[in-house]
């Protein structure tokens, strides 16, 4: 596969990945209590945490 269409198919999974990661953020978020401190915490290692899972992804894509 050509780099041009690694990057193209990386970047629509890497939107694709993000959709269903706040998705699934917001999911959980609504199983603990509420609380200014857990939304903090929670949301800070979430909004952190995504970049993780799409190494390997962002590995492929820049490939030569």
């Amino acid at each position: 596969m050509p780099p041009r269409a690694r990057r193209f198919v990386a970047a629509v999974g890497v939107l694709a990945f993000l959709i269903f990661w706040v998705w699934g953020l917001i999911a959980l978020r609504g199983l603990l209590p509420a609380s200014p401190w857990i939304d903090f915490l929670f949301f800070g290692v979430g909004g952190t945490a995504w970049g993780l899972p799409l190494i390997p992804l962002l590995k492929w894509a820049e490939r030569g």
